[in-house]
């Protein structure tokens, strides 16, 4: 999906779709207690082969050990269809959506047709989530660049914003406010803040582990965050040499920078319960096995 690769090349995603043998033994079983609530293995649907049927591809989710996958925005209400047959026949919950008109449309922008096209995705990106059963959409709020300063971008994407609530409170499906590389939300405290002035059950945070490593660490953002976390995308990235952005890349779960017994830690610490979602590289079934093995290790068992 067109959106999907440039949020890719945003991130500047490097993972390998290669299977990679069992984790260093010193993050084979982390030292600290799991997460009070139970954590859901989840898998963004960009990960499975797309050259296989929606059919094929939930069942090959289910056979390397996930329970959930977030899907994408899909207009086409006959596709939208499909898909949720195949995840049932699966046995596979569909817990999330990933909004597509974001990037290319923010919500940050000063023009009238471009706010449209968003909260038409956005709108779109509720009704899927209710359609399958999802309870959250993930959103993207802003993009802070040299047209669009950052008092604005908050300014303009809280409003619209709140003109989705009443919509997100009707289907019962959260708006998920992700924190990426945007030059928007830079610290937990702020993202905090821009959560709670909105003072609604229905916008919460997304917080994905691996986006804040170059100017942070996501124990803090996690802990920081609390009960405003919703879901949880997991990703890991490795500085380099010297922490040079040349060498600087995202890697597999538990091969990067994040450290995951404190980020298992600070889910416990929350509460946090349901999905944890991996946002990795295409791969086939071994890989993702690895992967889905590799989320165990470092967060469930």
């Amino acid at each position: 999906m067109k959106n999907e690769t440039s949020r890719r090349e945003f991130l500047k995603t490097s993972m390998a779709a290669a299977c990679v043998a069992g984790l260093p033994a010193s993050l084979a079983a982390a030292p600290v207690p799991a997460p009070k609530g139970r954590l859901i293995r989840g898998l963004v649907i960009g990960m499975l082969p797309e050259k296989l049927s929606y059919a094929e591809r939930f069942k090959m989710a289910a056979e390397a050990g996930f329970e959930a996958v977030e899907a994408y925005t899909t207009e086409d209400q006959r596709v939208a269809e499909e898909i949720k047959k195949a995840a049932e026949d699966a046995k596979i919950k569909i817990l999330s959506v990933m909004n597509q008109a974001h990037w290319e449309f923010p919500l940050s922008s000063d023009d009238p047709a471009v706010i449209k096209k968003s909260l038409d995705g956005m709108k779109t990106s509720l009704h899927n989530a209710k359609l399958w059963g999802a309870n959250a959409v993930l959103l993207v709020p802003a993009v802070v660049n040299a047209k669009t300063r950052y008092n604005d971008a908050w300014q303009r994407s809280q409003q619209h914003i709140r003109e989705l609530i009443p919509l997100a409170q009707e289907l019962k499906v959260v708006i998920a406010v992700e924190e990426v590389w945007n030059k928007f939300l830079l610290s937990p405290r702020e993202f905090a803040h821009y959560v709670d002035q909105f003072q609604s059950p229905w916008v919460k945070a997304y917080l994905d582990v691996g986006n804040m490593v170059l100017f942070g660490y996501p124990q803090d953002w996690i802990r920081t965050l609390g009960k405003r976390i919703v879901k949880v995308h997991l990703k890991d990235f490795k500085m380099g040499k010297g922490w040079s952005p040349v060498t600087a890349q995202f890697v597999n779960l538990g091969d990067g920078d994040v450290d995951w017994p404190e980020v298992r830690k600070a889910l416990a610490e929350v509460g946090y319960s349901g999905t944890v979602i991996a946002e990795l590289d295409e791969g086939d079934l071994a890989y993702l096995t690895d992967v889905s093995k590799r989320i165990d290790r470092l967060l469930i068992s």
